[in-house]
């Protein structure tokens, strides 16, 4: 090879000039950069600047074993972590002392987590979630080889109560573990949490465990002024949130919090790395964790909150120009996904839209605008 001839390893087992190489990055690129223009279905924030973070790309972070304890690795991110995690564990409403929780690779992983805990508290119990949560529930369940009846849900989205009730009375001689809802994924709808502890109460089921899975409404709901009940102080035993979302992330990620008491039914310590071993995953990314702690510093609760804000106008706006057009379409309070008919399919060949059945949705990131609602209405009232 000649100096300067720098060349590359494909998968084909092929090599790339230089020159090709670049060639196939600025065409994907490019796909990215119009793809990234027409998506309105999909909840993640798109508006983003991590370049101060650039110099740490350099080093191979790994936030191995839990957060809370020493690491034989030291290249790690774990001190900021814990301040994302005492952050996120303020807004959830549970104090901080009696939170853990770990940064996750996004909603599936925290939900797996929450479960997996459940299942270790209660190895016997029947798992119970509703036919619109999120599909990597069903996953979850079978992956912990657990039992589980999956609920009815309402028209508007929230789960079925009157079948869950049901349900569990046909097996309340079990444990009961709840998948709730703090937003679905196709209607934003969010599960009346209060009213599902007392379902339990009221049938007499002693031994029970409700996670609550709010990868979009987990960042919302914190700041509105009268938001649905959400947190730990509503009666939850581990969440999830989305980081990737409402904050915004190159990288998927989350958050999953519990309760400090139920981690220390799954941890064990590792000596080679020198840690404790609470997580699902061994090596865990550093970046993300740093990333989050860098977003909630630069926003604040205030940012957060005028984010928030604009979110939810611009939802009310889209519901609006919709019914002006002569289109049906609403949204629950607090929430920013705007649910309307399925539209033609040319639109779908245009536009990123999340569709479902006879519905379809968009939601209102902070990259979403005016112009961008208005040019989508005027193409499904074609």
């Amino acid at each position: 090879m000649e100096e300067g001839d720098e060349r590359y390893m494909v998968e084909t087992g092929a090599t790339l000039t230089e020159s090709e190489v670049q060639g196939r990055l600025d065409r994907l690129l490019s796909t990215i950069q119009r793809a990234d223009a027409r998506q309105v279905g999909y909840p993640t924030n798109q508006r983003f600047d991590y370049s101060p973070l650039l110099p740490f790309l350099d080093y191979a972070l790994n936030n191995v074993g839990d957060p809370f304890h020493d690491s034989n690795y030291w290249a790690n991110t774990h001190e900021f972590e814990r301040e994302v995690i005492a952050n996120f564990a303020r807004l959830l409403r549970i104090p901080p002392e009696e939170a853990w929780g770990y940064v996750t690779s996004g909603g599936t992983e925290g939900n797996m987590y929450g479960l997996y805990l459940a299942r270790e508290l209660f190895p016997t119990a029947m798992f119970y979630f509703s036919e619109d949560t999120h599909y990597s529930v069903l996953k979850n369940v079978r992956v912990l080889n657990a039992r589980y009846i999956m609920i009815k849900r309402q028209e508007n989205g929230e789960i079925d109560y009157n079948d869950l009730r049901d349900m569990i009375r046909v097996n309340r001689d079990v444990p009961a573990v709840i998948m709730a809802n703090v937003g679905t994924t196709m209607r934003g709808a969010v599960d009346d949490i209060p009213r599902i502890r007392a379902i339990l109460d009221g049938l007499a089921v002693t031994s029970s465990y409700i996670h609550a899975d709010a990868a979009l409404s987990g960042m919302i709901l914190p700041f509105v002024p009268e938001p649905q009940p959400f947190g730990f102080d509503a009666g939850i035993d581990s969440i999830s949130v989305s980081g990737h979302k409402l904050i915004g992330s190159p990288l998927p990620c989350g958050v999953v919090l519990t309760r400090r008491p139920y981690v220390e039914r799954v941890g064990r310590a590792v000596e080679y790395v020198g840690v404790h071993d609470t997580t699902l995953s061994g090596s865990r990314n550093g970046i993300t964790p740093l990333m989050l702690w860098y977003a909630l510093a630069r926003y604040g609760d205030e940012g957060i909150r005028k984010l928030v804000t604009g979110m939810l106008d611009m939802a009310e706006y889209a519901v609006g120009q919709f019914s002006r057009r002569g289109i049906r379409a609403w949204r629950h309070p607090n929430s920013v996904t705007v649910v309307f008919p399925k539209p033609p399919a040319e639109v779908f060949q245009k536009w990123q839209i999340a569709p479902e059945g006879d519905e379809a949705h968009i939601i209102t990131m902070p990259h979403v605008t005016r112009e961008i609602i208005d040019e989508l209405v005027s193409d499904c009232a074609v």
